[in-house]
């Protein structure tokens, strides 16, 4: 039985509002969700995470920034998998 991890984050400093994020036993992302923002972009973003492990994400677009922004979309998608993370 494949046992899931799933999160409903809330974002913040962003143009998204919220993402939904799943991921597998070996920690990888199945599922990825943006309500809000740059639909085109962001709907990119969910495709190329999907099937990568979480932390593989995290390196890759942790402190990344939108314009004047102090966060952006992927890098809120990494406190998103933070609190997955969290979860037992």
């Amino acid at each position: 039985m494949i046992s899931k991890r799933k999160i409903f984050y809330k974002t913040h400093g962003t143009c998204s509002k919220f993402i939904e994020l799943e991921s597998d036993e070996n920690n990888v992302i199945s599922h990825v969700n943006f309500i809000g923002g740059c639909n085109g972009n962001l709907q990119g973003l969910g495709k190329l995470v999907t099937g990568m492990k979480l932390q593989d994400v995290k390196m890759k677009l942790d402190g990344i920034r939108c314009g004047d922004k102090k966060t952006s979309c992927p890098e809120q998608l990494c406190r998103a998998i933070e609190e997955l993370e969290k979860q037992v």
